[in-house]
C-alpha cells in the first residue's frame, strides 16, 4: 500500500468517524427536544383537564354567556389536538408553530372568560372557582419553566445543524431546524385579570 494510499484511507476514516459523530450528536440533541416536550405535555394536559372543570363549575353562573364557555372548549379542544401533533414530532417547526396559534385562541377565550367573570361577583366568590384559577395558574407557571428548558434545547439544536460542517450532515439526512415556543399575549392578559379576581 503507497503512501497516498495510506493518506487517503486515514483521511477517509476520519471523515467517516466525523460523519457519525455529527450525526449522532444531532440525534442526542432532536432527543433532548423531545424530551423537553415531554415535560410541557405533561403540564399541558394538566391544564386541558382543568379547563373543562373550569367551565363547568362556570355554567350555572354563566348561563347567559353560552357562547364564551363553547368558545372556551373549542379552544381548547383545538390546542389538545395541536399539542398531539408535537407529541409525536417535537422538533416540527410546523406542528410547533400550530401549537403557538391554538394556543394563543386558547388563551384568547380564557382572558374573555375571565373578563366576563368579573361581572358575576357570585361567581368570583365561588371557592371551586377560585381553587381552579390558581391550579390553572401554578400549571401555566411550570409550562412556563418547560418551554424555556424547550427553547434551550431548540436553541442547541438548531446551532448545532445549522453550523458548517454539520450542515451538509443535516441536510443529507433531513434534520430541519426547529421552532420555538413563544409565550402568548393573552397568557399575560389572563394573568392580570386573574390578580384582580
Amino acid at each position: 500500500m503507497s503512501i497516498s494510499s495510506l493518506v487517503f484511507v486515514v483521511v477517509f476514516a476520519l471523515l467517516v468517524f466525523w460523519a457519525v459523530g455529527a450525526y449522532n450528536r444531532l440525534v442526542r440533541l432532536k432527543n433532548t427536544i423531545a424530551n423537553a416536550y415531554g415535560q410541557i405535555d405533561v403540564q399541558l394536559k394538566r391544564r386541558y383537564d382543568l379547563i373543562p372543570n373550569l367551565v363547568e363549575a362556570a355554567k350555572k353562573y354563566l348561563q347567559h354567556e353560552q357562547s364564551t364557555l363553547e368558545a372556551v372548549i373549542a379552544a381548547r379542544n383545538q390546542a389538545r389536538t395541536a399539542s398531539d401533533a408535537v407529541r409525536s414530532r417535537p422538533a416540527n417547526a410546523a406542528a410547533v408553530t400550530a401549537l403557538v396559534a391554538a394556543e394563543q385562541v386558547l388563551d384568547g377565550s380564557l382572558v374573555r372568560l375571565f373578563a366576563v367573570a368579573e361581572a358575576y361577583p357570585e361567581l368570583k366568590a365561588d371557592q371551586t372557582i377560585r381553587e381552579l384559577s390558581e391550579e390553572l395558574t401554578s400549571t401555566e407557571n411550570k409550562v412556563t419553566f418547560a418551554r424555556q428548558a424547550y427553547n434551550d434545547a431548540a436553541l442547541d439544536y438548531n446551532n448545532a445543524q445549522g453550523q458548517f460542517p454539520a450542515i451538509l450532515i443535516a441536510r443529507l439526512f433531513g434534520f430541519a431546524p426547529s421552532a420555538m415556543l413563544r409565550a402568548t399575549e393573552s397568557a399575560q392578559e389572563r394573568q392580570a385579570v386573574r390578580i384582580q379576581m
